[in-house]
């Protein structure tokens, strides 16, 4: 039995943006129709709204009649960590004054199990969405969840991760357990400056990164 049209237009929309989001698909690989239909399982109509969604959102782009990944110029990338330093900070210090124990303590188990991952950047990306996932739902906001995932699905424009920069992993590690620690201590001040600290760490590893892209180049 087929699914209803808006439940497989929210499962196609839900697919592609995974498949962008893991790098099945990345910037500027183009995007055909049958060719998503026949690897998801689901009929072209839903997959071509779910494609007009994307577009909309800027993560998809037209070159000539085609749709593909959207890419992020040097202005592009660095408006983006702007607004991703401001709302994650204030997402740091919510969570500090309204995160259950419960959920510090999911914070503080993730931290120490991501341990396992710092020489692993494609898993450690994976953990450190998650990580920061969590504090945005620590946070008890959803507006401010919902800025947040359009700011991190747009992150998924970017070809490569800053945890891939040589010993990026360990003192990215480090930097969560200090934005958990004043979580923890309920120090909102403290919260948010950890973790906009930590954003603007990463904004400089990428730009380091495309630096040395370039002089490759």
């Amino acid at each position: 039995m087929s699914l209803p049209r808006s439940t497989s237009q929210t499962d196609a929309y839900a697919l592609i943006l995974e498949a962008i989001d893991v790098g099945v698909y990345r910037p500027g690989d183009r995007l055909v129709e049958s060719d998503l239909a026949e690897r998801f399982g689901v009929s072209r109509t839903p997959i071509r709204e779910a494609l007009q969604r994307l577009e909309t959102q800027s993560l998809l782009e037209r070159d000539g009649r085609s749709l593909i990944v959207a890419s992020l110029d040097h202005n592009q990338m660095a408006e983006l960590y702007v607004v991703r330093r401001e709302l994650e900070g204030l997402a740091a210090s919510l969570a500090a004054r309204h995160a259950t124990e419960e959920e510090i303590r999911v914070l503080q188990e993730m931290v120490a199990s991501d341990d396992a991952f710092v020489d692993n950047p494609t898993e450690l990306a994976k953990a450190n969405r998650r990580f920061h996932e969590q504090i945005h739902l620590a946070s008890h906001n959803r507006y401010l969840v919902q800025q947040l995932n359009l700011v991190h699905r747009t992150m998924a424009l970017m070809a490569t991760t800053s945890l891939a920069a040589e010993g990026r992993g360990r003192i990215a590690q480090a930097e969560h357990k200090s934005i958990v620690s004043a979580i923890e201590r309920r120090d909102e001040e403290a919260a948010g400056r950890a973790l906009k600290d930590h954003i603007s760490v990463a904004f400089m590893t990428r730009l380091k990164q495309d630096a040395g892209d370039r002089s490759k180049g």
